[in-house]
């Protein structure tokens, strides 16, 4: 497996967080060494939870599993983002 093929970006904005979210993210785990959660910002929306009340948030529905996880904000284009990364997979 090749490098890039081990790292996966899960994006959206979380906010909130749901069930769905959850699943998602627990099935890509299983797949993938590291997701990138790259919550994602837009200046024309007023977000419920800041980006910092968002990441906290995943990381208890987690649990265990949050080891791998990796956080990150990304205001750009999501192809830009995921080869700015290394990331493959969507």
């Amino acid at each position: 497996m090749s490098e890039s093929s081990k790292l996966a970006v899960y994006p959206g904005t979380f906010d909130p967080i749901t069930s769905g979210h959850v699943d998602i993210l627990e099935r890509s785990l299983a797949l993938f060494e590291k997701v990138i959660v790259a919550i994602s910002t837009n200046p024309n929306k007023q977000p419920l939870f800041t980006l910092e009340e968002r990441q906290q948030f995943i990381l208890d529905a987690l649990g265990s599993n949050s080891e791998r996880v990796i956080f990150d904000a990304n205001d750009q284009l999501l192809v830009d983002y995921c080869r700015r990364v290394g990331a493959t997979t969507i």
